[in-house]
């Protein structure tokens, strides 16, 4: 080979070499200055990562103590896509511990633009463990809390409940989630090059949630439940509620609504069966509205309880004919008599002597209208007439073109038993470390008048006339007022047929501890409420004087 071809040959070599060099030189200056920050960020993020810890979220009890909402320990499982070598190997593993689903798991651990992804959130702790034991790359752990609630069915649409990420979505969990939520931490670690953490160089510590204190009572709260299902099954009804409220304090011992539902089990039932209707769902009262009626008439000093009234057995108001529920001649009935018979035709005389303006102002001094304040989200203020017509005066005087919650007109029955004054009613007695907030209460009647009012109720019971013997309760003095509202049909009207029986009972009449409002929607084979609901308060009752321990208060005499 001629000696000019091989200098050629060496010179084109040595070229390609020096080309080589200025290139790699050119790209170590371009990724030094250029992506300098992008890389080191890079690095930074494939060796720390920074992980929120939630807070424990507080725990709800009963008056007694009783867990009604507590966090059970769990354990959250996740991946870093970017530090898995085999995701479908991964996925096939963490379907077999944990249970998820391989197939939807794999496309998520195969992503490698995610650097953190979910493989189960809030796992069985064991199962989380033995998935930890395999030492998978790319897996992380931390323990977190999920919402149970230990007695299941009892109070579930009071407690409501709280989603995936502890935050309270319907409820009193909904209502306290600030008080219950806390404070969540967060812990920054390093990871090897398998993403295995082998340090934590940063750590806030989280702060618990407080827990929250019911004035509810879960033995009450489920025998209420009980004495509702059999109502239900016995009378073949749609629905039905009560409250068992302190009159002293206006806190609630129990809110019960069926047909319920397990908490635990919230997503599988519809919104309807999750309402707490005792709050946010209004209805027609009927004949457990006179006592405002007659309570206005004996305030106005129109009337006493013995005035007389020639009253027949039915009343043209306007353009519309009313009458009494039970077929009768002309009688002569005294205001109690009027309460204690539950007279339409004597309501509305009464709401006649005084007049829409009197009438009105009565129904508002009451509550009605608005709503109690009572603390449990989407209350209801109720419904008064949108305009008042001739025959206005023939029906809500009697609890017919008036619509209420379970809530208001328990509260108003309580102020009646507890000297007439009203008591905002509660859930909350308190929450830890906070101070409880200031109770409202306003007069309504005068004493004077609450005691005829009392002595009325009480003959409503026990007098031979009055339409709630069912309510009796030997050894107690019991007050109280039956009720039966026909329900209005959406498309105007009346539906045939359809009925909301209730009762509202005060005990022990004499020095009132208990009062129990029962409401049972669309009965069947019977429809009055001292058919169908007086016997419910009357169980609802006699377990709670049992189990409270209230002495009998028939012997003693009327205050």
């Amino acid at each position: 080979m001629r000696p000019q071809l091989v200098n050629r040959r060496i010179r084109l070599l040595l070229l390609t070499l020096l080309l080589a060099f200025a290139a790699l030189l050119a790209r170590a200056a371009w990724i030094q200055g250029v992506r300098a920050s992008s890389l080191s960020q890079l690095a930074t993020s494939q060796q720390h990562q920074t992980v929120t810890i939630p807070a424990g979220r507080g725990t709800i009890f009963d008056r007694m103590g009783v867990q009604l909402a507590l966090g059970e320990q769990a354990t959250t499982v996740y991946a870093d896509p970017r530090q898995i070598r085999q995701p479908r190997r991964v996925a096939a593993v963490a379907a077999r511990i944990l249970g998820v689903d391989a197939t939807s798991l794999y496309p998520r651990l195969a992503d490698r633009t995610h650097g953190f992804v979910y493989v189960q959130r809030k796992a069985d702790p064991t199962k989380a463990s033995a998935l930890a034991k395999r030492r998978l790359p790319g897996l992380g752990f931390y323990a977190e809390e999920r919402r149970s609630y230990p007695q299941h069915t009892v109070a579930a649409q009071v407690l409501g409940f709280a989603g995936v990420d502890n935050h309270g979505l319907d409820g009193l969990e909904l209502q306290l989630d600030k008080q219950l939520s806390g404070r969540p931490g967060r812990q920054t670690i390093v990871k090897d090059p398998a993403g295995r953490a082998i340090d934590v160089v940063d750590q806030v510590a989280e702060r618990q949630g407080r827990d929250v204190f019911l004035t509810l009572d879960h033995t009450i709260q489920a025998n209420a439940e009980q004495v509702l299902r059999s109502t239900i099954a016995k009378w073949h009804a749609k629905a039905a509620t009560a409250i068992v409220l302190d009159p002293r304090t206006g806190g609630v011992l129990a809110m019960a609504v069926q047909p319920g539902y397990d908490a635990n089990g919230f997503g599988r039932v519809g919104a309807d069966k999750q309402k707490n209707r005792a709050v946010t769902d209004v209805y027609e009262p009927g004949s457990v509205f006179k006592v405002v009626t007659v309570a206005g008439a004996l305030s106005e000093g129109l009337v006493t309880p013995q005035t007389r009234f020639t009253l027949p057995y039915s009343l043209r108001v306007a353009d519309r004919i009313v009458h009494d529920a039970e077929l009768r001649g002309t009688e002569t009935m005294t205001v109690a008599q009027i309460l204690e018979r539950s007279s339409n035709i004597g309501a509305i005389t009464l709401a006649q002597m005084l007049g829409k303006d009197r009438l009105l102002k009565w129904i508002h001094r009451f509550g009605f209208g608005s709503p109690t304040g009572i603390d449990f989200p989407g209350e209801s203020a109720g419904l008064l007439p949108g305009y008042w017509s001739g025959s206005t005066i023939g029906n809500v005087p009697i609890g017919q073109g008036i619509s209420v919650t379970a809530v208001q007109l328990a509260s108003v029955y309580a102020a009646i038993a507890n000297g007439g004054v009203w008591l905002q009613p509660h859930l909350v007695d308190h929450v830890q470390g906070l101070r409880p907030p200031k109770r409202v209460w306003r007069r309504i009647v005068s004493a004077a008048v609450d005691r005829e009012l009392m002595a009325m109720l009480r003959g409503v019971v026990s007098d031979a006339g009055g339409t709630g013997s069912a309510a009796e309760i030997p050894g107690y003095v019991v007050a109280g007022k039956t009720g039966t509202a026909q329900m209005p049909d959406p498309r105007g009207g009346y539906a045939s047929g359809k009925y909301v029986a209730s009762f509202v009972g005060i005990v022990p009449a004499n020095r009132p501890r208990l009062v129990i409002m029962v409401q049972v929607e669309e009965p069947h084979l019977a429809i009055f409420g001292g058919v169908v609901a007086a016997p419910a308060f009357q169980q609802i009752a006699s377990s709670a004087l049992q189990y409270l321990e209230i002495p009998p208060d028939a012997a003693t005499p009327v205050r």
